[in-house]
């Protein structure tokens, strides 16, 4: 290959590498009556972990098939990895890795078992097959419980087996469907730190789950509701954009506090947290003022004071039908 044929061929590869892992415009997808996916535009950025956030029945689901081409939309444009997909989907298939809430391996086999038989699904060499459920075992601490049944595993053994399984062939991009649901705290800990791994060797991850904690560890992160894109952009951006509507209320009798300010023009939410009442407006103009006027003329003295904004409160203010800021409704690509 000539000098200059090999340049076009690194600038090229160059380009790719740049290019968002993702890129959906007006993806739709239609059952019947219902529009589960309602025109949601979508850039993921590669190497990073975004993630999916939304009520149950938002979509997210929906919008991952489709995404990794198991489902056709009705409507829109997708590219994954450069490829048009559904067009390209069988090609893309060998470059992603896909793992559900539902532990889906075989419980009748050991660990080594499973991962044996997906390495022999994807059509990896013995040799280099062996090499790299070695290397799994290892990196996801396996070596002890080679011979252990799936099966008799507990909840966070068996995703950690999951994941390594998703991984075996080395996927570009991963789309985990709430992988954490049914594990506790420490395993979901642990399980994000190997996420984090995979995101630092260059991984593209796409994670939906319904932890706010887990969704302010994502390096972005987009909010479905009714099958529409309601927020998207960093948790910083998005929790930025609140600035000055959340508002926290310490009162003698909350519960009493509480149902005065749930019914007073601008007020969005309230929401008790301990001793306390979180508030949120509706926008910035409802001064805390107008709050402790309120409760004081209801009897009920407390103390007004503002809030940092929180992921769940741009949860609570993108689900409830009002539009966030159009600089994080549609943020652009961002180098996590």
């Amino acid at each position: 290959m000539s000098a200059a044929a090999l340049a076009d061929s690194d600038r090229a590869q160059a380009a790719a590498d740049q290019a968002p892992a993702i890129k959906a415009r007006g993806m739709s997808k239609q059952f019947g009556e219902l529009r589960a996916v309602d025109d949601v535009d979508l850039t993921v950025p590669r190497a990073c972990v975004y993630g999916f956030l939304g009520p149950n029945g938002s979509g997210k689901s929906t919008t991952i098939r489709m995404l990794c081409g198991l489902l056709t939309p009705s409507a829109g444009e997708i590219e994954v990895l450069g490829l048009k997909i559904p067009e390209q989907a069988e090609a893309l298939r060998r470059r992603i890795g896909y793992m559900t809430q539902k532990f889906s391996l075989f419980e009748d086999l050991t660990v080594r078992e499973n991962l044996e038989f997906l390495a022999a699904v994807q059509d990896i060499p013995k040799a280099k097959a062996r090499q790299r459920i070695d290397e799994l075992v290892e990196q996801y601490h396996f070596a002890d419980r080679q011979k252990q049944l799936a099966g008799t595993m507990s909840g966070g053994q068996k995703q950690r087996l999951a994941l390594a399984g998703a991984v075996i062939h080395g996927p570009e991009l991963l789309f985990l469907d709430e992988p954490t649901s049914a594990v506790d705290p420490e395993s979901r800990r642990d399980f994000w730190e190997k996420l984090f791994e995979l995101a630092d060797t260059g991984t593209t991850l796409l994670v939906s789950t319904h932890y706010m904690d887990e969704a302010e560890r994502c390096h972005r992160l987009a909010i479905l509701d009714q099958g529409k894109l309601v927020a998207d952009g960093t948790p910083a951006e998005l929790t930025g954009a609140l600035a000055d509507r959340a508002i926290e209320v310490r009162a003698a009798q909350p519960r009493k506090a509480q149902r005065v300010l749930v019914g007073l023009p601008g007020v969005l939410s309230v929401a008790q947290v301990g001793n306390s009442l979180r508030v949120l407006l509706a926008d910035a103009h409802t001064a805390e003022q107008s709050l402790e006027q309120a409760l004081r003329e209801a009897g009920l003295p407390a103390q007004v004071d503002k809030a940092k904004p929180n992921l769940e409160d741009v949860f609570v203010s993108a689900t409830r039908g009002h539009e966030p800021p159009a600089s994080t409704r549609h943020a652009t690509q961002a180098t996590p």
